[in-house]
């Protein structure tokens, strides 16, 4: 019986943000789909585990903060240097502000770090993506958005704006590249348990799920970062060569249930007294 094709075979992918959670989960997707891999995290620690976990025939750690562009620049030319070119930039590196009950009490430092990882990150992982992709006229570029892109009230101030800014990237990006043969897309999941999600709530997967289940509009599911990472693979693989400039959802049709309200002056969704990261 023929092996069926790896849907990356041949193909490069940086990672940010890929050192745990969502990303570690998409690294490792990627690299069992045949694309070598390029780990970049913050954390060296973890982000050389997940790189040894792959392989290092496949895969290599590079230590980036995404809010310095010559971290970024120097992720984006060790991985052409070390594999010949770049097909795939994931920008998933994101961090959220803390929760407060009212913008008066937000402080802009904590504003400012948030937009600088998770927009300006963002915009960096583009920009010295094109820069590589654009005379190979090819290539995909996809960004972790949120559903607090559409949905308002759910997430901090920061986060939320955040998600926004990098809607528009999208769209704006992929209609400059378009003319290169570019796709430019991104994911807007539904919550899902991760370390930033743990580290937001501070409770167990199990009861952070529950919550979060009984909330979702599609019952008898529990998103996982599996779900997600598989949405990321779709829009990394020819599966999705004529999808561009699209904002995916991953999250049941919460989105169109408009159920956000739910959320406000709730006394029993959220033991810990916070917002949830979405």
């Amino acid at each position: 019986m023929a092996t069926a094709l790896k849907r990356l075979a041949g193909k490069v992918a940086l990672i940010t943000g890929g050192a745990s959670g969502l990303g570690e989960c998409t690294a490792k997707l990627f690299a069992e789909q045949g694309a070598k891999v390029i780990v970049a995290d913050i954390n060296g620690e973890l982000g050389q585990v997940v790189s040894a976990a792959i392989g290092s025939a496949n895969s290599r750690f590079v230590h980036c903060d995404v809010s310095k562009e010559e971290d970024v620049k120097n992720a984006v030319d060790i991985a052409v240097t070390t594999y010949g070119k770049l097909d795939i930039v994931f920008n998933n590196a994101g961090i959220v502000d803390p929760a407060k009950a009212s913008i008066t009490d937000n402080k802009k430092e904590d504003f400012d770090r948030v937009l600088s990882v998770n927009v300006a990150g963002v915009f960096l992982g583009m920009k010295h993506a094109a820069r590589v992709m654009v005379p190979a006229r090819s290539g995909s570029i996809i960004s972790m958005s949120s559903i607090a892109s559409e949905v308002s009230g759910i997430t901090p101030h920061a986060y939320t704006c955040s998600k926004h800014a990098i809607v528009g990237l999208t769209k704006n990006l992929a209609v400059e590249l378009g003319q290169f043969g570019i796709r430019v897309n991104c994911l807007s999941p539904y919550g899902m348990f991760t370390p930033m999600a743990y580290n937001s709530g501070k409770i167990d997967r199990k009861t952070f799920e529950n919550i979060l289940n009984s909330y979702g509009n599609l019952k008898g599911v529990t998103l996982t970062t599996d779900d997600v990472a598989n949405a990321a693979l779709f829009l990394a693989s020819n599966d999705a060569k004529y999808i561009s400039g699209h904002n995916l959802h991953v999250d049941g049709g919460f989105c169109l249930a408009s159920t956000a309200n739910m959320f406000k002056n709730e006394e029993n969704h959220d033991p810990t007294g916070e917002k949830w990261f979405l």
